[in-house]
């Protein structure tokens, strides 16, 4: 698999499929509470997009096979890594499909490089609504800080040893895929100590479920800019409400909702053939 190397040593491993107009998948990653049939519907659409599309997947640092070192999560970082992936492929512009949790970074990175996205959909799209609060994303990081208080940073790395990533062993925390994938992190944790340790995942989980915007990673007031075409395809979770997706087609000039209806074959098959429609005509602008 091949990987692009950052300035601060991270390894960033991605994989490029098909032919066709770039699409960068961004998917829910690794976080306790998103909903597993939103992860394969996910995979379902990304297996769809490669029959006509150049399809793009990235593992986030500290997840697959990518490595980083052991810092808080930051936006603005994952968007640099997504667009270094996009230079080394040579590629300029590429539409964006994300998904759950991926959906914030999809901000973020049409944000920071708006000339570099041809469009973005957003599949069942994390944050803030009606039906959650700011507390049921922050508690997805419980265990990640119960384990380490009660167990030691040895705690972590034995829960991690079990191998399934953070989002399967909470309690072995956001480091957990590369603690069990890549263990020269381990000393790196071990140097911090057991306090150190917890604020550096405090600081990680701030990281990616900041206060102050229903969209985490961008102000509320830039999505009445957002400058990319926006398709929409509703969540039915937690951290993925329905009430989110309707909020997004109404903020966001010209976006399109997508209906809700029951997940049944069929309505699978027209959801995809949506998503690819939504694709080639933003192609052709």
């Amino acid at each position: 698999m091949p990987e692009t190397v950052r300035p601060d040593g991270a390894r960033i491993h991605y994989e490029a499929r098909g032919t066709g107009f770039p699409v960068l998948l961004i998917g829910p990653g690794e976080i306790p509470g998103q909903c597993d049939t939103e992860r394969a519907a996910f995979t379902e659409t990304a297996d769809a997009l490669a029959g006509q599309f150049q399809v793009i997947t990235v593992d986030a640092r500290h997840q697959g096979s990518s490595t980083g070192p052991a810092e808080p999560f930051c936006y603005g970082r994952t968007a640099a890594d997504l667009l270094a992936v996009l230079d080394e492929l040579g590629i300029e512009r590429a539409h964006v499909a994300a998904s759950g949790a991926g959906a914030a970074q999809a901000w973020r990175l049409v944000q920071d490089a708006p000339e570099r996205i041809g469009s973005v959909v957003a599949h069942a799209p994390a944050g803030l609504a009606e039906g959650n609060t700011l507390g049921d994303f922050l508690a997805t990081f419980d265990e990640a800080m119960r384990l380490p208080r009660a167990e030691g940073i040895d705690g972590v790395i034995e829960e991690a040893s079990l191998g399934g990533g953070f989002a399967a062993r909470p309690g072995a925390g956001p480091y957990a895929r590369q603690l069990h994938e890549a263990p020269g992190i381990r000393e790196e944790l071990l140097a911090l100590r057991r306090e150190r340790y917890i604020v550096r995942v405090v600081r990680f989980r701030d990281g990616i479920w900041p206060q102050g915007s229903a969209w985490f990673s961008v102000p509320e007031e830039w999505m009445a800019r957002f400058p990319a075409p926006l398709l929409v395809l509703p969540g039915n979770s937690p951290l993925a409400p329905a009430a989110l997706a309707k909020r997004l087609a109404a903020d966001v000039p010209g976006a399109r909702l997508l209906d809700g209806a029951a997940d049944t074959a069929d309505r699978r098959t027209e959801t995809l053939a949506s998503v690819v429609s939504f694709l080639l005509e933003t192609t052709a602008r």
